[in-house]
């Protein structure tokens, strides 16, 4: 019963992500019992869904295609969980609990936290983890559709903000799925979305009682400085949203699970996350020696297709790549490059952790030690990346027209990409003697990186708007995943990771300039 990937919304949820939806009310282990059967039904999707769970038909990666079809993939969402988990393996291991982890167990700080403590312990269990950890830093939260199949999760967080639960730290959360100011304000558009998201209001009231502080800094992206979620290297966290949790683990350096919705927020009103998978040492040790041997810079969003494919969930240690790092640092400049490999992997696959010789936090620190015994090797050449490029099908349903939109940051752009991208398409506009794209260009960013680009770039911005690019702070993968979508647009895109969850095409940057300026795409 899988919902295809196109098919209004792509909801992020796995066993955790189920165990999460299940109301803190009633009989909690018998809905964890029906949750990990669930799961159990795998990719096919054969056999009955529990009621309670009716809406929760996909996940994170549920190893599906572009198409929809299942690709073979099967991934447990945590880089070294235990396989094939199940309620009657979680009733049989027991973390250890310090005694205020049990007292808070007990009910004797509060019933809602005791029922918190009960899907944590039980999570924990289900996974194999030694113990609780008491996280830092500031979560990240990827609960962001006021969708119908969200109902009981927003229920549940709104009886624990009504009880007075908060973070334990302001958080971040993604993107809004919907933008009627800029970008569905037309009368379709709107009944498309208000139809699709009446819970909204009520998620967004939720997130503000239990700590997110503000929307216009909503987004995927939220380690950028605008935003400034990025925690100190070795930080424990619970963050959900596949990207970010990639590029969080990875370029950061900070330890968190691939979490399905709902529970980055349990563990961040509890303050702990049980340890396991991608938080441990051995969890992010990596069982894949990517060698990229291009002989030229890579196409990013390919490179991280490839890496995805090829390794699913294991964690890679990827070499080649630091040269093209300046000092062999990870800046506000070039972040966007492992940006954009990262989320590909994590789109294409499901790696939450990758390492990047001489360049990544835990990289630095190991070096080739990260590696387990007996690892296997990946060569990406030139041959590769266009063998890689040969799969991405035209998947739209008029196949011989031409585009209607481009949809340029997923995840969002940063601020040193609005420019980059407001420079390539002006100046491709001036050269063809054009004020105008030939097809509107939707660029994905928080409202706070706009608002910088106005403040620093004025002059770049107002051609940006006159040359007919859109600053939008939505989220574009929802939005290719609205009713409809591939019916009324043919996208273009330079994110691998949108071209993985959608319709949209994915371009190399200046062929995709090329096609915004000409609006025809390339024979």
């Amino acid at each position: 019963m899988n919902m295809d990937r196109r098919k209004f919304i792509k909801v992020s949820s796995s066993v955790a992500g189920s165990l999460a939806m299940s109301h803190v009310g009633g009989s909690f282990l018998a809905h964890a019992e029906e949750a990990t059967k669930m799961a159990e039904l795998g990719p096919s999707g054969s056999g009955k869904v529990p009621d309670f769970a009716k809406d929760m038909l996909t996940s994170d990666m549920l190893g599906l295609g572009p198409d929809g079809k299942p690709t073979g993939q099967k991934a447990t969402f945590t880089g070294a969980s235990m396989a094939n988990a199940t309620a009657e393996k979680a009733m049989k291991h027991q973390m250890k609990l310090t005694a205020e982890e049990q007292a808070m167990l007990d009910g004797e700080k509060g019933e809602e936290i005791a029922k918190l403590m009960k899907i944590l312990v039980l999570f924990g269990n289900t996974f194999g983890a030694e113990k609780l950890v008491d996280l830092g830093g500031a979560p990240h939260s990827n609960l962001y559709p006021g969708a119908p199949y969200l109902g009981s999760m927003i229920k549940m967080l709104d009886e624990c903000a009504e009880a007075g639960l908060k973070s334990y730290a302001p958080y971040t959360v993604n993107p809004r799925p919907y933008d009627v100011y800029n970008v569905q304000n037309n009368t379709k558009e709107m009944e498309i979305v208000y139809d699709g998201y009446p819970l909204q209001k009520d998620l967004d009231w939720v997130h503000a009682r239990l700590g997110s502080p503000d929307l216009n800094i909503r987004s995927c992206a939220c380690y950028i400085k605008e935003i400034g979620n990025a925690p100190e290297p070795g930080t424990y966290v619970a963050w959900a949203e596949s990207s970010a949790v990639n590029y969080g683990n990875s370029a950061l350096g900070i330890r968190t699970n691939r979490n399905g919705a709902g529970i980055d927020l349990i563990c961040a009103m509890a303050g702990k996350a049980p340890l396991f998978g991608l938080m441990t040492d051995e969890g992010r040790m990596a069982k894949w020696l990517v060698d990229v041997k291009t002989s030229k810079t890579p196409d990013w969003g390919v490179l991280g297709t490839a890496i995805g494919r090829k390794v699913v969930e294991d964690v890679p240690y990827v070499v080649g790549i630091d040269k093209y790092f300046e000092g062999g640092e990870i800046t506000e400049d070039n972040l966007h490059l492992l940006k954009a490999m990262g989320s590909a992997t994590a789109a294409s696959g499901a790696v939450g952790l990758y390492h990047v010789e001489n360049l990544t936090p835990d990289a630095k620190d190991k070096g080739r030690k990260l590696l387990v015994e007996g690892y296997q090797t990946y060569v990406y050449d030139d041959a590769e990346e266009q063998k890689i490029i040969a799969t991405f099908d035209n998947l739209w349903p008029e196949k011989d027209k031409g585009p209607t939109a481009a949809f340029i940051g997923c995840p969002h752009n940063t601020y040193h990409e609005m420019l980059k991208w407001g420079k390539l398409v002006t100046e491709a506009l001036e050269k063809a003697g054009k004020e105008k794209a030939a097809i509107p260009v939707y660029m994905f960013c928080a409202n706070v990186v706009r608002t910088r680009v106005i403040e620093e770039e004025s002059e770049l911005a107002g051609k940006m708007r006159r040359a007919g690019m859109l600053p939008t702070p939505m989220c574009g993968v929802t939005w290719a995943g609205t009713k409809g979508f591939s019916d009324r647009v043919r996208g273009v895109t330079n994110s691998a990771k949108t071209r993985n969850y959608s319709t949209i095409r994915y371009f190399p940057d200046q062929t995709l300039v090329d096609i915004i300026v000409t609006g025809k795409v390339p024979a």
